[in-house]
Parts: C-alpha cells; structure tokens; sequence
C-alpha cells in the first residue's frame, strides 16, 4: 500500500472536516455542485466514484468469471444476507430505536419518518463502493463483480416489494432511471474501461504494475467523495446534530451485525478471504442513490424519511473504513 492508502483514516476524517467546512463558508459553490444531478445520481460524484471502481476493473478478467460457479458459498452467503436478514433486521432495530429508546426525544409523527428511511437503506443492498472497498481489502475482481451483478438483478424485482411490505405502502415507484444510470456509470462503463485497459497492455506484468500505479487514485477519489458529501449536507448537520447522532445509532450497529454475521459465516464455510471480505462488505453497504431517491419520491425532499437516508450516506464511509481495517487484520485467519 502507498503512504497515502496507509494513512487513509486519517485523510477522509479529516476531509469529512474539510466537507463542513466548506459547505458553510462556500454554500454557492456546494449548491452548483448539488445541481449537477440526473435522476437523483449527482454527477460529479459519480465521476469520483468512477475513478475509484476503474483501477479494479482493470483486475477483472471475463474468462475467469466462469470460476466462480466452483466456488458459491460467498455468493450464496451474500444473498441470504442481503435479502433475507438485512432488511428485517434493519426495520427491527428502526422500530426498537425509534419507538421505544429514543421516544422520549422523538416526536412520533418524526419517529416513523426515521424509521422508514432507515428500511429503505435496509433493502438496499450496495452497488459501486463496495468495489472500493473490496479492492482495498484485495478482494477477488472477478468474484465481486458477479456478487454485485446478481446482486443488483435481484434488487430489480425484491426491492419494491420488501419495501411496501415493510412500510405498508403498496405504491412504490421504483425510480429505474436511478437504477439504470447507476449500473451504467458504475458497472458498465468503468468495466469497459478496464477491458480496454487491459487488452492494450497486454501481459499480467504490465497489467499489475499499471494498477499499482493508479490504485492510490483511487484513494484519493474517496477522500474527495467525503469532502463532497458532507459538504452537501453540512448545513443539516450542523443545524440539527442531535438528531443526525440518533439516526446514525441503529445504521451504525446494523451495520456491525450484518458484517459480523456474513463474515462469521464465510469464516465458518471456510471461504478463502479474497472472497469472504467483499462478500461481507456487499451486505454492510448501502445503495444511497436508490435510498434517497425513493425516500424523496414517497415522503418528500424535506422529509425525516429523506434525511435518513442522507445520514447512511456520511456513516457509511467512516463505518466501512473500519471494517476494511479489521477484515485485512484477520486475513491470515482464512484459508488461502
């Protein structure tokens, strides 16, 4: 790892400051940024997380996707994680925090505005960076490539239903132009970036050396991320703190648990690390821009439902950078 991938907590802490700060002093600069936006996906953004899933895809090799096949558990895993724990799981401790231990401080009509925004992020699983994180953990390309990509087709149709099932709202409009830009700007177009990459430098040698080169970018792409995002919403928290603390409370140990409990079991499959860190990491992330964007369409831009979904949006960085240090610690305890 370069100095810069060492020191990386370091650096988004303090870009995360960096982001407060410029969104109250520069609140012109932030809104031009806020408006550069399609179907709920900011583009600028998407740049920066574009130049963070690139240097990966250079990793993926399409003709050994067919391997994974011989090795499902991680995916399997993945899935049961995601789609019959994950969701469930979120809207219980929603439920207990917002009902029963914050509801001295909450107001009900706010309380279950939390707590739909807290489902929303439950059941949706993460789509662009858990590449990032799967590449700073040296995960298989290959391998999470497929996880995101089955991932993703299952979301088009259990999302709209685990959410009306949870929320009791049976008129859920899936925002597919959000759906579709995202996969294309964070899958497609990134692998076909790497694809090409990889076919005109030809030997693995010159493959591994370029993406020992652009890897740091990589980096420093998230570090800018953070800055961005908190940049965007500092006005909201620095008005409403308390609030914003208590919202982060159940993300923070959902997603705790769900790593812990994919992780466990990989280590109890036997799952070789390469696999068993995206495949834990995949469930512990959240889809913000779908979150976000369904959250707004149902409730409203001002809503408690909407600024639930933004505070997953400022956990998940400092939260994964923490997993992505324990899951490299523990490496040697896998097979592999």
């Amino acid at each position: 790892m370069s100095r810069f991938e060492r020191y990386l907590s370091i650096w988004v802490a303090l870009a995360m400051v960096a982001g407060l700060v410029l969104g109250n002093i520069a609140p012109g600069l932030v809104q031009f940024i806020a408006r550069a936006e399609i179907a709920s996906v900011n583009l600028v953004v998407a740049v920066l997380i574009w130049a963070m899933v690139y240097p990966m895809m250079v990793g993926v090799d399409l003709s050994s996707i067919r391997d994974v096949a011989k090795a499902p558990r991680g995916l399997i895993i993945t899935l049961v994680v995601n789609w019959l724990i994950k969701p469930f799981s979120m809207a219980f401790l929603a439920v207990l925090f917002f009902e029963t231990v914050f509801a001295p401080w909450i107001a009900p009509e706010d309380a279950s505005q939390y707590i739909a925004g807290l489902i929303l992020l439950g059941a949706a699983p993460c789509t662009a960076m858990v590449f990032v994180w799967s590449n700073l953990t040296r995960g298989d390309p290959n391998y999470t490539l497929v996880q995101v990509t089955v991932n993703d087709l299952i979301m088009v149709f259990a999302f709209a239903p685990i959410v009306a099932f949870l929320l009791g709202v049976t008129d859920i409009t899936v925002p597919w132009e959000t759906l579709l830009l995202s996969v294309i700007l964070y899958i497609v177009l990134p692998l076909a970036a790497g694809m090409l990459t990889r076919a005109r430098l030809g030997s693995s040698e010159a493959i591994d050396a370029f993406k020992a080169r652009v890897s740091p970018f990589s980096a420093m792409a998230l570090t800018v991320t953070v800055v961005i995002l908190f940049a965007l919403q500092a006005e909201t928290i620095v008005s409403r703190p308390a609030v914003i603390v208590l919202i982060a409370v159940p993300i923070i140990l959902q997603s705790y648990a769900i790593f812990a409990l994919a992780y466990g079991a990989a280590w109890l499959s036997k799952v070789p690390h390469r696999i068993a860190a995206p495949c834990a990491m995949i469930g512990t992330s959240n889809f913000f821009e779908l979150a976000v964007a369904v959250a707004i369409s149902l409730f409203g831009l001002g809503s408690g439902a909407a600024l639930a979904t933004v505070v997953g949006v400022l956990v998940e960085v400092p939260v994964m950078l923490s997993l992505v240090a324990f899951a490299n610690r523990t490496r040697a305890r896998f097979p592999g």
